[in-house]
């Protein structure tokens, strides 16, 4: 008979490790991201737009990345130091998310505003 359904017929040893390493790096991923945007805002807000204003945006971009990339680190090796106790990792809470969701719906409504100032 197969063992098919069965979780212990996994191929190899369980890595707790592994999904916080996974998450961690979608977080620098998003990071990345997040700094390459901002640096192509930085770049072209303001030639399209025509005021030196709209370099604002690039900058605030450029800092929450550096914050995002620097609280991912943290997160993680507080994470893994509780694996390596044989812990379960708790998540302290869920305020960068938070603040990466603020931080997203104002560039969006700053990119709205942009659209709706250059078709004038």
């Amino acid at each position: 008979m197969s063992d098919r359904g069965d979780a212990r017929a996994v191929a190899g040893p369980f890595d707790p490790g592994l999904q916080l390493e996974r998450t961690s790096l979608s977080w620098r991923r998003t990071a990345l991201s997040l700094a390459a945007g901002s640096l192509i805002a930085l770049r072209l807000l303001p030639l399209w737009l025509g005021e030196m204003l709209w370099v604002v945006p690039g900058m605030v971009g450029l800092v929450a990345a550096a914050a995002l990339w620097g609280v991912s680190r943290r997160r993680h090796h507080a994470f893994m130091a509780q694996v390596e106790q044989r812990r379960t990792p708790r998540v302290a809470g869920a305020g960068v998310l938070l603040a990466l969701t603020a931080w997203a719906s104002a560039v969006g409504m700053l990119a709205l505003v942009a659209v709706l100032l250059a078709a004038r």
